[in-house]
């Protein structure tokens, strides 16, 4: 199982290029799952922003809860991509992360994960 911290560098911030490895993808990719412009994460200033790490550790945060769940980091990328919440109007996780709304997907898998219907 993954572990949030695997993906933040020294100072606690979450690194893309770990995150990326780990999802088997890019770096650019990894700022599109997220709903930020590649600059955003290639450059360390912007990477170091408020807004970009609250989308990168919303991403995290999302994958690592549906990890269990989904057997494996990978599986859940794919649930994270391409599954739609019914009772978030068939957005996928990431729909709603790139639109800011990480907290929506959060409190609905909370209400699954304490018996809750989806």
């Amino acid at each position: 199982m993954a572990h949030a911290r695997q993906f933040l560098d020294e100072n606690g911030f979450v690194n893309p290029r770990r995150l990326a490895e780990s999802l088997h993808t890019t770096v650019k990719e990894v700022a599109e799952l997220s709903g930020l412009p590649v600059e955003a994460v290639s450059k360390r200033q912007r990477l170091h922003s408020k807004r970009a790490q609250k989308r990168l550790r919303d991403m995290v945060m999302v994958l690592n809860r549906v990890e269990p769940w989904c057997g494996s980091l990978f599986q859940a990328y794919a649930w994270y991509r391409s599954e739609p919440i019914p009772s978030l109007g068939d957005a996928t996780a990431e729909d709603l992360v790139k639109a800011g709304k990480a907290d929506l997907v959060l409190r609905h898998l909370g209400r699954i994960a304490q018996g809750g219907y989806a």
